[in-house]
């Protein structure tokens, strides 16, 4: 296992992981970004399986999230409000009246400090000041990562605040198991979850939970995307696909999910300690020029996460990091082949 620093252009930097195994991993400083994993495919060929551009400057200005750190809090915030501590606070509405992905300028289009580790690990390092995106308290953030020589890229996050606020990161990675980035409808899935959040016609989870055992968004049987992608229901039409959040079945030792291309052999899993995981199935994708030209469903995220809304939503779990406490978290992508 070794790290490097491989490019410098325009005060961002370019490392890349290798695990001696097959897999090389790169990482951007402009957004904690994931620039390329490489690895072959069952022909011996080397393929890209995260979208993106050709260099990490021609991330800045993208409006996709690729690959990318997301925070203070993935997904949704209802309202672009919340109220902590009997004070309502008010962010940046850019979904909408919605608040996405830490707002304007959210994790992902910050420059992290980088530092490579006695372990060949990248920690990314930001500080979020009080008030940044309208979130209260100063906020160390740190996120390493690690490519072990079983292919498996670790991903762990810490963050504290001097105030109480709202944390909840993950990984906006957008995986085409083929490399080919033509769609992923063809791609096998597996999520260990009998239960997604309920959404309303503003992708907004309001507390209620559906059972999804037997539906079009059961996935606790592995088949592909495609199979009932389709299906005429309320929830798949507002969202153009699968853009759910699903309550796993985590026994923090297990994959609770995976994806397959019989087309490339590529197998991946998907290990965290957090609670949901977001499936996304690349659905407002729309003629992106980059590495390739991404459109519509040309790629799939897997984005492990706290419970989305949930600082509207007292009966979930809380996203509220109390002053001086340490959040943590951790999810891991391991990748193999299958000939």
């Amino acid at each position: 296992m070794a790290t490097n620093l491989i490019r410098q252009a325009d005060g961002i930097s370019l490392y890349e992981l290798d695990s001696g195994k097959g897999m090389r991993v790169q990482i951007s400083t402009y957004g904690a970004r994931i620039h390329r994993i490489l690895l072959p495919n069952k022909k011996g060929e080397e393929i890209d399986v995260v979208a993106g551009y050709e260099t990490p400057e021609q991330f800045i200005g993208d409006t996709t999230y690729f690959n990318a750190v997301i925070g203070r809090v993935a997904n949704r915030i209802g309202g672009a409000s919340f109220t902590l501590n009997g004070k309502e606070y008010r962010l940046f509405k850019n979904d909408n009246d919605n608040s996405l992905h830490g707002g304007k300028e959210g994790f992902d289009k910050k420059i992290w400090n980088a530092e490579i580790l006695e372990s060949g690990a990248l920690r990314l390092t930001y500080f979020s000041p009080d008030g940044e995106e309208g979130y209260p308290g100063n906020m160390d953030v740190s996120v390493v990562y690690l490519l072990d020589e079983n292919n498996t890229l670790h991903i762990y996050y810490q963050a504290e605040s001097d105030a109480d606020t709202l944390c909840s990161l993950t990984n906006h990675a957008y995986f085409n198991l083929d490399g080919d980035f033509e769609t992923v409808l063809n791609h096998e899935v597996f999520i260990n979850s009998d239960k997604i959040t309920l959404i309303d016609d503003k992708l907004i989870p309001h507390g209620e939970l559906k059972n999804i055992c037997g539906t079009a968004y059961d996935f606790s049987t592995p088949k592909k995307i495609g199979k009932d992608i389709k299906t005429d229901d309320f929830m798949l039409n507002i969202a153009r696909g699968y853009d759910f959040n699903y309550v796993l079945n985590n026994d923090k030792k297990s994959a609770v999910a995976s994806a397959y291309s019989s087309e490339s052999g590529v197998r991946m899993e998907v290990y965290t300690d957090r609670d949901c995981m977001q499936l996304y199935t690349g659905n407002f994708l729309d003629n992106v020029r980059g590495k390739k030209v991404y459109g519509y469903q040309s790629a799939f995220c897997m984005e492990t996460q706290g419970y989305p809304n949930a600082c509207n939503v007292p009966a979930f779990p809380t996203i509220t990091l109390k002053k001086g406490d340490r959040y943590t978290a951790h999810t891991a992508y391991k990748f193999s082949l299958e000939k």
